[in-house]
């Protein structure tokens, strides 16, 4: 299926070529517009790398007991 990009689509046409239109954003970094009675609904972006740049292992130092109670012992007969 080839579509014609445009940067604003109707929803009728948005339901139809949808996984089209989202390879689209994914391959060119272009957003869409979803219109209805065409007024703007929806903007379809492209994701950010949710990756993190980095790796976090080794970057956490644990100081204590971190699932232990914090108060000590509780007396439970009063």
């Amino acid at each position: 299926m080839t579509i014609t990009w445009r940067r604003q689509i109707p929803a009728g046409r948005f339901k139809a070529e949808c996984l089209a239109l989202l390879d689209r954003v994914a391959k060119t970094g272009e957003s869409c517009i979803v219109t209805k009675h065409g007024r703007p609904v929806a903007e379809i972006v492209p994701i950010r790398d949710a990756r993190p740049k980095r790796s976090l292992r080794g970057s956490v130092t644990v100081h204590s007991d971190i699932v232990g109670p914090i108060l000590g012992d509780w007396d439970l007969d009063r």
